[in-house]
């Protein structure tokens, strides 16, 4: 049985009846009451009455934290409401709401360094509950029961950038936040535009998804449009998507429901630079330098780093060794990231690599211009991995397929 209404076991109605009644004390306070709501939190715990109970009751502190009732009339900061892409847009043949994530142009580094975690973290609860109620409104309009969302992410620019490790965990916890406040909401997740870089990135993020969330990414191919249009119609689709809709100024973008995010201006800036973590501290002799190791076994694999030193700069660069096992000097490997000085005692440095090749790969900081001074080098470096699944699909979709689920293997 499916565990939706109309569609239960007898365990599951007994389940039903037993959370309603733990429930007694704070039904009144939930969004909603019907057992449309309260079988979701049933099915997202696999019908765990007392670890569903504990879900929505930590769900309930987190609306109070949030002051949920008063969401939707919360203004934004001035620069989160204009570079934080994504927005609401349509409805798809069933009635469901349609949101689409913007990433390409996402600026989530200048968004940090203007923007508290928190406001980011309340925008986006803000967005889900706008999504939440544009459900119960359909559902009174059409008559029937609206109560899932479809999802379209537009990948298109998708780069380095967006690996930032701050940034990367920021997502992660807006996708937390999402899962343990909002489950069984996902209809379909498309992902249009992928790039190359997109199994490394999904990797990053998927073990914030449930396993029911990954079933439902699907990864599209070069006719995306088309395939939007089966689950669309194409009056509710931005020109933009291969749709028919514009605004009422003809914008093709539909702009005044999906804001496309930009570069953030300096002048938003509150901070210069986030704390930062390191889990490596050496120290580098005066005219010497200090190499790091990672053996890259295939293409496809991202190197990320972030460094800073005290007191002065210090020179950096990644190298492929042409010799496995002996320590190489600089000039006798191919430099593949060129070395330079950075101002990491002023500013943190940090940065990524795609490895197109297979091999050990050096980072080498060098300190063998300075004659006097060592250097204090505080650092972490990270191999982050394409998921497989992912990485296949992109293939297969390079093959000539039209889209490709993602299954939820870990």
């Amino acid at each position: 049985m499916s565990g939706r209404v109309g569609d239960l076991s007898p365990r599951q109605a007994e389940a039903l009846a037993q959370f309603r009644e733990n429930l007694q004390d704070v039904l009144p306070s939930l969004p909603a009451q019907d057992d449309y709501f309260l079988l979701k939190w049933l099915r997202a715990r696999s019908f765990d009455v007392p670890k569903s109970e504990a879900m929505l009751r930590k769900h309930l502190e987190f609306r109070k934290h949030m002051d949920a009732d008063n969401i939707v009339s919360w203004e934004a900061p001035e620069v989160i409401r204009r570079y934080m892409s994504g927005g609401m847009c349509g409805y798809d043949r069933e009635g469901s709401p349609i949101w689409y994530d913007i990433i390409g142009p996402l600026d989530a580094r200048g968004l940090l360094l203007s923007a508290s975690k928190q406001d980011l973290l309340k925008n986006k609860f803000r967005d889900c509950e706008l999504l939440r109620r544009e459900c119960e409104e359909q559902s009174r309009k059409l008559g029937r029961k609206i109560e899932m969302v479809l999802m379209v992410f537009d990948c298109e620019g998708l780069g380095l950038k967006h690996l930032w490790k701050p940034a990367v965990d920021t997502y992660g916890e807006l996708l937390a936040m999402f899962e343990e406040n909002y489950p069984e909401s996902l209809k379909r997740l498309f992902i249009v535009k992928a790039p190359k870089i997109f199994p490394v990135a999904y990797n990053l993020v998927k073990h914030f998804l449930s396993e029911d969330t990954r079933r439902k990414v699907v990864v599209l191919g070069s006719n995306w449009k088309e395939v939007l249009q089966k689950y669309i119609d194409p009056e509710q689709i931005p020109v933009e998507y291969g749709g028919t809709l514009t605004d009422p100024d003809g914008d093709p973008k539909c702009s005044s429901k999906i804001n496309y995010g930009g570069d953030v201006p300096q002048h938003y800036y509150v901070r210069d630079q986030l704390a930062q973590q390191y889990e490596h501290t050496v120290v580098v002799n005066r005219g010497s330098s200090h190499q790091v190791e990672y053996e890259i076994l295939f293409p496809g694999c991202v190197l990320r780093w972030q460094f800073r030193t005290e007191g002065a700069d210090v020179g950096f660069g990644v190298y492929l060794k042409t010799k496995a096992g002996e320590r190489q000097r600089a000039g006798a490997m191919t430099e593949v990231y060129p070395n330079q000085r950075y101002n990491s005692h002023l500013v943190p440095e940090d940065g990524s690599l795609t490895c197109s090749t297979p091999g050990i790969y050096v980072l080498r900081f060098d300190n063998t211009y300075s004659y006097l001074h060592a250097k204090r080098v505080s650092y972490s470096v990270e191999v982050l991995l394409p998921d497989t699944a992912a990485a296949h699909q992109i293939q297969s979709l390079g093959d000539g397929r039209s889209e490709e689920s993602l299954d939820h293997s870990p």
